[in-house]
């Protein structure tokens, strides 16, 4: 029985379709890991998960209807954001009404999408999307939330900073601290939206936490983090994406795993080094 050898990188480099994947995986790690730092300093992890499954109610409306999915996307991420903000002022960042609001969006998605518009397989392409196969809309709205992640990072660093630390002295500093936080808000839910056909609704943080999550084990100083949440995020799209064209996976769930493992590593390795450093210094 003769066995197929598997392409090399550079071979699947040859293929189109792979490129545009890799690129437009290139894009959400710049956009995920700048913002992804953010959400991890600013605890809005659940808010970021969220963003991307809000959208799951319109996904379905846009497939049934003909209207552009990414349309109805933005309109329902961003009016997430809104309802998030509003819901939670004086609360931050609104842990409650972030989990009602999601519990109504997949309830809502779920009925539209098993009785009303039976969306049949369409489902699992909306929930855990498909790098493979993306057009050039795709990767330019990808690449406008790149821009803005990195524009607001430079923009609106110092005040998220300020805020993730000490929001009080934000405050007393004069910091824009109110704006500041809706944007950041916006911005989350516009590259969350940006992911979606990539990774799906359900996996969106993949790209936007796991990365930070983990370069946060090491990083010692913000721009560090920054830094480092780009780098993984990078690497763990690459490695998910080759993955899945080794092993036949959907690249999204491949990214999820990928990035989940590679977080119980390093957690596991920055809990071993302490005590592996006490224990030579007791034995000394």
């Amino acid at each position: 029985m003769e066995i197929t050898p598997l392409p090399s990188p550079f071979d699947l480099l040859e293929l189109p379709l792979f490129r545009t994947a890799l690129l437009e995986l290139g894009l959400l790690a710049l956009a995920g890991g700048l913002l992804g730092a953010w959400i991890v300093l600013r605890r809005l992890a659940f808010f970021t998960h969220a963003a991307g499954t809000a959208a799951f109610p319109g996904l379905v409306v846009a497939e049934a209807a003909g209207v552009s999915p990414r349309l109805a996307a933005l309109v329902v991420g961003l009016g997430y954001a809104g309802g998030v903000e509003r819901a939670g002022r004086g609360n931050q960042p609104g842990d409650a009404a972030t989990a009602l609001l999601l519990v109504a969006a997949l309830g809502i998605g779920t009925v539209l999408a098993s009785d009303v518009f039976e969306s049949g397989a369409a489902v699992d392409r909306l929930l855990f999307g498909t790098a493979i196969g993306l057009g050039s809309a795709d990767v330019a709205f990808s690449a406008v939330a790149a821009a803005l992640a990195a524009a607001g990072t430079v923009a609106l660093g110092r005040a998220w900073t300020a805020t993730g630390f000490d929001p009080g002295a934000s405050t007393a500093l004069g910091l824009p601290t109110r704006r500041a936080d809706r944007l950041l808000l916006v911005l989350v839910a516009l590259a969350a939206v940006a992911s979606l056909p990539a990774v799906g609704a359900l996996l969106v943080a993949s790209l936007f936490v796991t990365p930070a999550a983990t370069a946060r084990l090491f990083a010692r100083s913000v721009s560090g983090l920054l830094a480092g949440s780009v780098v993984v995020a990078a690497v763990l799209g690459a490695a998910g994406l080759y993955a899945s064209f080794w092993l036949d996976l959907p690249p999204g769930p491949a990214v999820a795993v990928l990035g989940g493992a590679a977080y119980a590593l390093c957690a596991l390795a920055t809990a071993v080094r302490p005590r592996a450093a006490l224990s030579a210094r007791e034995a000394t």
